[in-house]
């Protein structure tokens, strides 16, 4: 995906990376719409889901999905997702997320998208966002009408 923002950058994306817990899915279950979503934006990205997996339920919820799933150890989530994020650069990383975990992958990414939600949205990581939207559907919609984030983004 490639945009232009007017009074901004250029923003070209080849990787979308995804929480898990809180963005994509709820209580362990993806979230209504999800999976829809994602098979129409495997198009546009590689797609990666990235989490600590603390209800067990992340390989099962993304079977069949068009996604590279990483599961990360409980420690030191942070480095680690802002390690991956790195990893992905300088190709163009857009990220969605809620945690305080998630902060440091919103700093390295071109795009970061916080997913307030029903558990809602760190302040860090609100913070380290570009953009702000209630639910995961309305973020990955962005994604899917590109042409949304220019007013949002434009200066």
């Amino acid at each position: 995906m490639q945009i232009h923002i007017p009074g901004e950058r250029e923003i070209r994306i080849h990787h979308l990376v995804l929480d898990f817990n809180g963005t994509i899915a709820l209580d362990g279950k993806l979230q209504q719409g999800v999976r829809e979503r994602l098979v129409k934006l495997e198009k546009l990205f590689t797609i990666h889901v990235l989490t600590a997996d603390s209800n067990g339920s992340a390989a099962r919820e993304c079977a069949g999905l068009p996604v590279i799933l990483q599961i990360i150890s409980q420690d030191d989530q942070r480095e680690k997702k802002r390690s991956y994020v790195c990893n992905l650069s300088p190709k163009g990383v857009a990220v969605m997320g809620n945690g305080v975990n998630d902060e440091l992958m919103f700093r390295q990414a071109d795009l970061a998208i916080a997913i307030v939600g029903k558990e809602g949205c760190a302040t860090v990581t609100l913070m380290a966002s570009h953009i702000v939207v209630n639910n995961i559907a309305d973020g990955l919609d962005l994604l899917l009408q590109h042409h949304r984030l220019v007013p949002t983004l434009r200066k």
